[in-house]
């Protein structure tokens, strides 16, 4: 029987990459994608799992975003009902800031693509299982979950950009946060560099190279979809 995710989209052109909706095809998953912006947040219950997206909001600007505190709400709710969750950039800093983590200004904007390394609790974690110990990762984000996590909370991943690329709760390994955003493909990155260059060219802490970046995303395509796949394999894995 088809599994039915719900997924939080956060605005109109930051949907699901396709290396993810490559991955939820595969798997006969149907997609519930709620525009959380415009739409109201559903009875999420009823899912076999939640994945909610990145976007532009931090996890403390409910003033000027309203949806994030029923979406947040909905998050609580999916971990009290041990819901599968899979959160990618701000999907993993919300999953963060409502189980008791600090989300604050990482101490440089981390765009474009960096090397990420598994900690040793990452490379137990089955949702690496048959993956390398050090994996390319693709970033677009300003803010990140801060250290020191509380005690149920463990990380997975790390790089020199940010010190905590990825959290799993303590014995629920089916509810995680990426910080990474490898579910996107080299059409995804080319436009989000168009529809977010104006947050990317207020950026006062780097430079940012579209052109660069884009080459990048084509030259890491094969391997990182190989590797996002894999991934998905296993997430679909723990929510059997």
């Amino acid at each position: 029987m088809a599994k039915n995710i719900v997924v939080f989209q956060h605005n109109p052109w930051e949907g699901p990459g396709k290396h993810l909706v490559s991955a939820c095809s595969r798997h006969d998953l149907k997609l519930k994608i709620i525009h959380v912006w415009k739409e109201d947040i559903p009875e999420i219950t009823s899912y076999d799992a939640m994945i909610v997206l990145g976007g532009g909001p931090n996890v403390d600007q409910d003033a000027t975003y309203p949806f994030l505190a029923a979406e947040k709400k909905a998050i609580q709710k999916a971990v009290a009902n041990d819901l599968p969750y899979l959160g990618f950039c701000l999907g993993h800093q919300l999953l963060a800031n409502v189980m008791g983590a600090k989300v604050a200004p990482n101490y440089r904007s981390s765009i474009g693509f960096t090397k990420g390394f598994l900690t040793h609790e990452g490379r137990k974690h089955p949702l690496f299982e048959g993956l390398p110990q050090d994996m390319t990762l693709f970033k677009w984000h300003g803010q990140s979950v801060q250290e020191p996590l509380p005690s149920y909370m463990n990380i997975l991943a790390t790089s020199a950009e940010c010190q905590i690329e990825a959290i799993s709760l303590e014995e629920r390994p089916y509810i995680v946060g990426l910080q990474f955003d490898n579910h996107a493909a080299p059409e995804n990155v080319k436009e989000w560099l168009t529809m977010d260059s104006k947050w990317l060219s207020s950026l006062t802490d780097r430079e940012v190279d579209p052109t660069a970046i884009l080459a990048d995303a084509q030259k890491n395509s094969v391997v990182m979809g190989k590797q996002f796949a894999k991934l998905f394999d296993n997430f679909f894995g723990l929510i059997q």
